[in-house]
């Protein structure tokens, strides 16, 4: 992993990047009759050096995703020593955890993040809270559900989505806050984010609480917030393409 501090010419194309994505939520959120502090903007990070974390980051960026734990877990602390001192902002980062969850790996993540976005088997419920219990936090979970079916991409199917809400809300250090998902390949968002939203709706009724909406990337975030996304997980729009 590149430990470096971005360059000056990585900060300027972090700022560009920033402010334009920033112009599409405002945008989209004004079309839908929202407000902008409504919406959570986390750049995902995945693959990215801690130097352009911390570029977004020294802009105002305060939520940051990572899809691997084997990734996570060294760039939070690579972050934090490139940005030692008094004055930094790394401490006040928050991380989100959005891949696939390993069962061996579940209590690890709990306790060096503040929100699971992939919770989707019931399975994860009891690692997840025991290591949010051991670092003495609550963790918030999203509950991800599938809206293709794939099983490569993770997510409960709709139909088993109440009884693992269920299992989440009764975790003891866990916060069920809402539901997360990813479009699916190769078909229009907006219909599924529709889709997404009715399953919210019903969620609710059960748990209140849990009204929160992860949806939505840098392809398809004007049509998550049109159905109702509070939290937009935004990588290529942030940081450029991967090489």
């Amino acid at each position: 992993m590149n430990h470096g501090s971005a360059s000056r010419a990585g900060v300027d194309a972090a700022a560009d990047n920033l402010g334009r994505v920033e112009q599409r939520v405002v945008a989209a959120a004004s079309a839908a009759g929202r407000h902008r502090e409504d919406l959570t903007l986390i750049a995902v990070s995945k693959t990215r050096p801690p130097g352009d974390v911390l570029a977004l980051a020294r802009l105002g960026v305060r939520d940051f995703g990572e899809s691997r734990w084997q990734e996570l877990a060294p760039k939070i602390d690579a972050v934090l020593a490139l940005d030692a001192g008094p004055d930094g902002v790394a401490p006040g980062l928050r991380w989100h955890f959005l891949g696939r969850l390993q069962r061996n790996k579940a209590r690890a993540v709990a306790a060096a993040i503040g929100t699971v976005h992939s919770l989707d088997r019931a399975e994860l419920c009891a690692p997840l809270s025991r290591g949010a219990a051991a670092a003495d936090r609550i963790l918030d979970a999203f509950v991800q559900v599938t809206l293709d079916g794939d099983p490569t991409r993770g997510g409960v199917a709709p139909e088993d989505l109440p009884a693992l809400a269920d299992a989440v809300a009764a975790a003891p250090a866990l916060r069920l806050v809402g539901l997360m998902a990813v479009a699916p390949l190769g078909a229009p968002a907006r219909p599924a984010f529709a889709r997404l939203r009715r399953l919210s709706e019903r969620l609710r009724v059960d748990h209140p609480e849990a009204w929160s909406i992860s949806a939505g990337m840098s392809g398809d975030l004007e049509d998550a917030v049109a159905e109702g996304a509070t939290h937009l997980r935004v990588g290529t729009a942030l940081f450029g393409s991967r090489a």
